[in-house]
Formats: structure tokens, sequence, C-alpha cells
């Protein structure tokens, strides 16, 4: 059984390797942002020296106002200085309206190509107005006329929820001439305003549904122009990849104008990133992540004189206590026993299964243990998955239950049908259970039922098993280990309880302190299984299959062929044999 067990070490990401590298000074005077995004960066490049007739870029990003003026900021460093002056002036004579090109950078409709943007905007911000005061006329200029030249970044999801204004600004940039409209369609404009040339180059951003409904819009439009994606995460190949998601998020700290960042900081904060990511390979790049960190951990510092991991920690257990209170009092049903969860013993057809809750409207997902159970009885071969006949089962949690039967099958080898008929449950579950990562834990109910072997309740298991055995990863893996891991350390941890995971999901472990201190102490364990014969003996103390010896797939073709036999003594005497007993 310890063949699989995970070292503690395994338990978080390799911080203790990476002192010397935290230990240097990330404040430099390079651009971060374009070692972290360089396909943006491309992009935007090409955007800055394009000459298309439609001069339009399309980024993925979080709909968030931190990416707006980040994607500015990035433009601007790639511009270069104009010498030339765009737009013009307006000369207002009576009810005579003139334009003349401009001469200078201070008329009042002159630019010399600014970079802008706008988180929501309104068409007259936008587009500028016409006022009528007394007979006298007065032009506004808009945001247009002040980056004409330049380039607009605007968000996407806030021009679609205003149609007209968006086919306004289409016929802008395509005809590159910016023509006075009447705000009022029934009232036209009292005086007749020259049109100016006006060209700039437009950047829409927005999430990924939002680039789907412009492209249904637009669908010609979206495919000539440049895409690109604010890319979310970093892939950590080597270590200076590492080092460039500290320059960044020093960068970050600078512009927020926060204290300097201490190097006990970064240990720190890389679990909790790869928390945040669910991969001890990834760490985030989101500015609005990043810049919560930053900011609640210096809020904890009490000289301000620097950013450091004791700050950090103190702001990530202050926020876990804020948000934990309907997470304490679930536990607290399994506690006081209105939620049965059974953490010592053995029983038959019974197991620990594992699952994520996500309350909608609270911002912490956490792990709670379930009683799964599965009984059989002599039947057709059915397989009864009561949260679907009760639909409260999910289409995926459906998948994964014929998955888990079809293995079985296969395993058996049977040349007729199976002569028992199982009925599985999520016991004192009354949502809907949806979700694969249950399958593993269900097919160890199930042969446990079969074969008539106790499965040890001090072990909860996660996983999901294709139709070969194989054990395949599952999310939510640190709150579902935390989550059991809780519960045991209420009841008292015994030193033989754990959790039984997938061999593919290690990568995604980072467990709080407390779990990695128990398992460094012996007194809780992790198991990483590939394939279901090897998570079996562990819950049962008998091995899957042997050739020799006793073994549960022995034990399930014992126990069928007894019942075959059972069933060929009870069978009705064929009817010519009672002919025969009746004449003689």
């Amino acid at each position: 059984m310890t063949s699989n067990r995970l070292e503690w070490r395994a338990l978080q990401p390799d911080t203790d390797s990476l002192q010397p590298l935290f230990s240097q000074s990330f404040d430099d005077d390079t651009d971060s942002l374009a070692a972290v995004q360089p396909r943006l960066i491309n992009a935007l490049g090409l955007l800055q020296q394009s000459s298309a007739a439609f001069p339009l870029m399309l980024v993925k990003c979080a709909e968030n106002p931190d990416y707006l003026p980040l994607l500015t900021s990035a433009l601007q460093s790639l511009s270069v200085e104009s010498e030339g002056v765009f737009g013009g002036q307006y000369t207002v004579s009576g009810q005579t309206v003139s334009w003349q090109p401009a001469s200078s950078a201070d008329e009042q409709f002159a630019t010399v190509g600014e970079i802008h943007f706008a988180d929501w905007i309104e068409p007259e911000q936008l587009f500028g107005c016409v006022r009528l005061n007394q007979h006298h006329i007065q032009l506004e200029p808009g945001l247009l006329h002040r980056i004409n030249g330049g380039t607009l970044v605007l968000s996407l999801r806030g021009l679609l929820a205003q149609p007209l204004m968006w086919l306004r600004l289409k016929q802008i940039i395509t005809r590159q001439r910016f023509d006075w409209l009447s705000p009022d369609e029934t009232r036209p404009l009292p005086v007749s305003i020259p049109s100016m040339p006006m060209s700039f180059r437009l950047v829409l951003s927005g999430e990924r549904d939002a680039l789907a409904d412009f492209q249904e819009m637009e669908p010609e439009l979206a495919s000539l122009c440049i895409y690109s994606e604010f890319e979310e995460n970093l892939q950590i190949a080597e270590e200076e990849d590492i080092s460039l998601w500290c320059r960044w998020t020093s960068q970050l700290a600078a512009e927020l104008g926060l204290p300097p960042i201490n190097a006990d900081f970064w240990p720190v904060l890389m679990r909790e990133s790869v928390r945040y990511t669910g991969d001890q390979e990834t760490l985030p790049l989101c500015p609005a992540w990043l810049g919560r960190q930053l900011r609640e951990a210096a809020l904890y510092d009490d000289e301000q004189q620097q950013i450091s991991g004791e700050s950090l920690t103190a702001a990530l257990e202050a926020r876990e206590w804020r948000e934990g209170y309907l997470s304490e009092r679930i536990r607290d049903e399994i506690l006081l026993d209105q939620i049965l969860i059974e953490t010592e013993g053995e029983a038959i057809g019974q197991i620990n299964g594992l699952s994520v809750i996500e309350f909608p409207g609270h911002p912490r997902a956490f792990g709670e243990p379930s009683r799964i159970s599965c009984v059989v009885h002599p039947g057709d071969g059915e397989f009864t998955d009561v949260e679907r006949k009760a639909e409260l089962g999910g289409n995926i949690h459906a998948k994964g239950m014929m998955i888990m039967q079809a293995y079985l099958i296969a395993e058996l080898q049977l040349d007729q049908q199976l002569p028992f008929s199982a009925s599985l449950v999520f016991e004192q579950s009354y949502s809907e259970v949806d979700g694969d990562s249950a399958s593993l834990a269900e097919l160890c109910a199930l042969v446990s039922a079969l074969a008539s072997e106790p499965i040890n309740q001090q072990i909860a298991v996660t996983g999901s098993v294709d139709q070969f055995g194989n054990v395949q990863p599952v999310g939510g893996l640190n709150e579902k280990i935390e989550g059991f891991f809780e519960i045991c350390r209420q009841r008292n941890l015994s030193g033989k309880q754990g959790v039984i995971i997938p061999a593919s999901n290690v990568r995604h472990l980072c467990l709080q302190q407390d779990v990695v201190n128990a398992v460094r102490d012996d007194q809780f364990h992790i198991w990483a299984v590939n394939s279901a014969d090897e998570a079996l003996p562990l819950l049962t103390g008998v091995e899957w299959d042997l050739e020799n010896g006793p073994c549960l797939l022995r034990s399930i073709q014992e126990r069928i062929a007894q019942i075959h036999l059972q069933d060929a003594r009870q069978r009705p005497w064929p009817l010519r044999w009672l002919n025969w007993f009746n004449h003689s």
C-alpha cells in the first residue's frame, strides 16, 4: 500500500530550490509585458504599422478595467511619434460652417495621433455634438476627434450593447470621413456642416463569447481583423520563465504604487498562484488577480516598508476566514451526524467519494465528502443509477456510470448475462449531481458489493475511469482533499486516513500547510493511482486479479457461478419428464 503513497514534498510546488532566484532584484526598467505576452505585442505592433483599408484588431481578454489601460500603454510604447498633424479647424460665421485642414496641433479639431481607451462610452462622448446657443452654433469634439490619426481601444461588450453606435463607427472607418449627424432623427441639423477626413486604428477587447457575437454580426470583417489574446497563464518550462513572471509582478506592484517586494513573498505568492491556476507548472498573468494579492498583502504590512510573505499569508488567511462561513456550516452538519460520513471501520458497498461545492453568489469553492452506496441482488444484469432515475444526475455523470459498467463487464469476460442487478446512489444528495469524477469511487463500491469485500472507510476516492480501467484526472483536487482532511482532523487523525487520487493529478496539487504537515508526520496519506486495479487493493486489502490466490475478480466470478448453479437446480422439470413420471 505504500508504493503509491505520495511524499509531502509532492503536495506543493518546489520553492526551496528557487530561493537564489527569489533573492534577486526584479525592479528593473525592462518592459516585462513584451516578455510574457510576445504574441500580443507582435499583433499590436503589426496594427501600428498596418496600412490595411480596415485597421481593426480583436483582443481576447477578460472584461476587466485593468486590461484597457494595459493595452493602451503597450500601444503607446510601440507607437512612433508622428510629425504630421491630423484633423483641422471649423470656422462658424453666422449660419455658415467651413472646414480648413490643420496647420498646428493647437486647433480645436487637430491632433497628432493620440492613443486613448474607453470602457463604456455614449454616442455624444464618442462622436461629439452640435450645440445651439441663442442661434449660435458650437461644435464639441468627441473622442474620435482626439484620436484622429491614432488608435482607439474600446470594450467590445460596451460597443455591442449599442449597435447603432457601432454601425456609425464602422462607416467612419470605412469611408475615412466624419459626418456630423443630428442626435434626433426627427430633427435635422439647422445648418450644413462639412465632413472632415478621419482615419484611425481600432482595438476591440472582450471575452470569447463577445468575440463570437461580433464574428456572427460581422463575419466578413472579423475574418480580416488582426487577432490576438492576452494569455492569462504562463507555462513554466525553465527557471527563466519564473524570473519573467516575477518581473511582471514587480512591474504591476510599481504601477500600483506599492512598496518593494521582499524575497520571502515569492514562495507564498507562487503557492497561491498554483492553487489559482490548478497546475504546478502554470502561473497566472492576470493583472487583476495579481493586483489583488499585492494590494491585500500591502494592507497587512504594518510598517509599509516591503510586501513580505508574512503579510501575504496573513491576507490569505483572513480572506479564507471571511469566506469560510458556508463551508463551516456544511462541515458541522457532518460532524453532528446530520450528514452521515464514515471515517472509521469497514463497510461492504459503501465508499467516501469527494466532490466540490460551488454555490452561486459564493466566491469560494470548497470540498465535501459524499457517501456513495451500492447494493446488489439477483437480477437481469441491470445497473440502476438512482440519481439518473430521479432526474438528479447530469449527462456527464450518466456517461461516467456507463463507462464504468462497460469496464467491469469486459473484465468479467462473461459468456452470458450478469445474474445480478445493482443500484448505485449518492446518499443524502438533494440537488443535481454531474461530472464523472466519482466514477472510480462508484466502480469500487460496485466491486465491493459484488465481491462481498468491505471497503476501508478511512479512505476517500476521486477520479474518473475509462473503458479500460485507466484512472483519469479530475478538477478541484485541492479542495476535495482538504474537505475530507478537515473532517478527519476534527474527528482526530488516526494515521491511516487518506485520499486516493489519479496519478495524472499530482502536478495539480498545492495543498494547505496543515495537510502537508499531516502527510509529513504520517498522520494522513495521499495515494496516486494509474488504474482501478491499483485503487481496489488500497481500499479492500485484496488484489483485483491474481493468477493464483484469492482476488476480487475471482470472488465475483465464483459468486456468479454459484448463482447460475442455484438457478439450474431450481429450474422446473421439462414437460416430457413430468409426463413420464405420471404414466409410471
